[in-house]
């Protein structure tokens, strides 16, 4: 009978070797890792495959940030290294900012913070064994019935990476769903570059054309839209509110076009708004992504956590991950994850989505803010969005040199200002009184409130009028 190694280690020399059950050496390798072994002739048959010529070949490093084996760090006390991090971090600027275009900051209840830095749900990763995880998988379905009300859709997954991949999702989606052979995905002329930038990569696979529809006034042109569409057009994307802040009118009239041409309708928000505006759902939205950072995380600077909702229909395609209820030997109610897509596990080659985390603890501190609100404190809090911004839009058109909103709309928590002076002039001067807006064109700013900086309002105000 052959014997079976039954150890292995690391020499310091970097071999990799393995002993049988009387400890006798069994193999040496001076390459590769015992966790995934190769050695030198099955390095140079992948090298061949790929057409490299060595496995440095593999990588494009810029000389100035390549590691030459020193860090050039001097070693410190931890208190020496608290007040260098300390005079590091003094040195950031004190801005409020009065900043949006999809990052948004509200007040975020300090039970979120301690339930959601409880242990059992700190240290989870992801919930595969629900015999252990319980209170975590009954979160994330709350979590999925929140959106499932809120879009009025029949199914939500428990969260994405952040809005931009949710869109790209959607994107690869439309190919599954719908009966068409196009290849064309018509958004806005105003979508937020770095939205853009990520669907087209989403699109680049399935060699999918993303291509721009106009709009007027801070929404969709719907004569516009009608002329860009035709039977190559796989989805349609339209935003409430918009990037701009307004409030989108024609929600029912993309909705129908989109269907005359079979294409899937992709509606963006965000769960405030959604609290608040028409329900997808009612409008002919196929599909919802956004971005739920909103609540739970606020301002997070990079961070951010993706919504998904779609119609049931379209169950086995979604992106993801759901939580399911079931039952135990004993007949009671369980949770458990249902569906798992992005991997298939054992059928990778047929996967719906490359997403790789679930973002379990972020949708935690979102379903936790959204129960702590309350659906009545949630509604308040979205009707709030709109009364800050008119009342901030009309005090700036109160001032010399200002116009305010520039687009005749509601708008919700943000809105644009036209400037007699140059906006990039306005903002850095801003910037000297301590507030940060967003420059969008020559003469143009954006501006946007929340119950996060409404106390700085008054401040703002005068600081506008005294740069504008």
């Amino acid at each position: 009978m052959c014997e079976r190694p039954i150890g292995s280690a690391i020499t310091p020399d970097g071999e990799a070797i393995s002993y049988d059950t009387r400890g006798t050496l069994m193999t040496r390798r001076t390459r590769g890792s015992p966790y995934a072994p190769q050695d030198a002739a099955d390095t140079e048959a992948m090298l061949a495959a790929v057409g490299a010529d060595s496995e440095e070949d593999l990588f494009d490093i810029p000389e100035s940030v390549r590691f030459d084996g020193a860090f050039d760090i001097d070693a410190r006390s931890e208190r020496a290294v608290r007040r260098q991090v300390e005079r590091t971090l003094g040195r950031n600027d004190d801005l409020t900012e009065f900043m949006g275009r999809g990052h948004y900051d509200h007040y975020v209840p300090a039970l979120v913070d301690d339930l959601s830095s409880r242990q059992e749900f700190l240290t989870s990763y992801t919930q595969y064994q629900p015999e252990v995880a319980q209170g975590f998988l009954q979160a994330l379905f709350e979590y999925q019935s929140m959106l499932v009300e809120l879009t009025g859709l029949g199914v939500a997954n428990c969260s994405m990476y952040d809005a931009a991949s949710a869109l790209g999702e959607a994107a690869t989606l439309s190919q599954r769903v719908r009966s068409v052979s196009g290849d064309r995905i018509l958004v806005p002329d105003q979508l937020r570059d770095g939205k853009r930038e990520v669907l087209e990569q989403y699109a680049a696979g399935p060699d999918l054309r993303v291509e721009s529809y106009p709009t007027a006034a801070g929404t969709v042109d719907v004569d516009g839209l009608a002329a860009a569409l035709d039977d190559d057009a796989a989805m349609v994307y339209a935003e409430n509110p918009t990037v701009c802040g307004a409030v989108e009118e024609s929600l029912d009239a993309v909705g129908e076009l989109a269907d005359d041409h079979d294409a899937l309708f992709v509606l963006g928000s965000d769960p405030v708004a959604l609290a608040l505006l028409e329900r997808p759902a009612d409008v002919g939205a196929d599909v919802v992504v956004g971005e739920a950072s909103a609540l739970g995380v606020g301002s997070a600077y990079g961070m951010g956590m993706g919504i998904f909702a779609t119609r049931e229909e379209y169950l086995r395609q979604v992106p993801g991950r759901l939580v399911g209820v079931s039952g135990d030997a004993t007949g009671r109610r369980a949770f458990t994850l249902t569906l798992q897509t992005r991997e298939q596990h054992i059928r990778k080659e047929r996967a719906t989505s490359n997403i790789c985390t679930n973002q379990a603890w972020v949708a935690l501190r979102t379903a936790i803010h959204v129960a702590t609100l309350g659906p009545d404190g949630l509604v308040d809090l979205a009707e709030d969005c709109v009364r800050l911004a008119a009342d901030l839009a009309d005090r700036l058109d109160d001032v010399s040199g200002v116009i305010a909103p520039v687009h005749d709309r509601y708008h919700f928590r943000e809105f644009q200002a036209k400037t007699d002076q140059p906006a990039a002039a306005v903002a850095s001067d801003l910037e000297a009184e301590g507030f940060a807006v967003h420059v969008v064109g020559d003469h143009r700013i954006q501006v946007c409130v929340t119950d996060a900086n409404e106390p700085e309002m008054d401040r703002f105000v005068d600081a506008v009028a005294e740069v504008a």
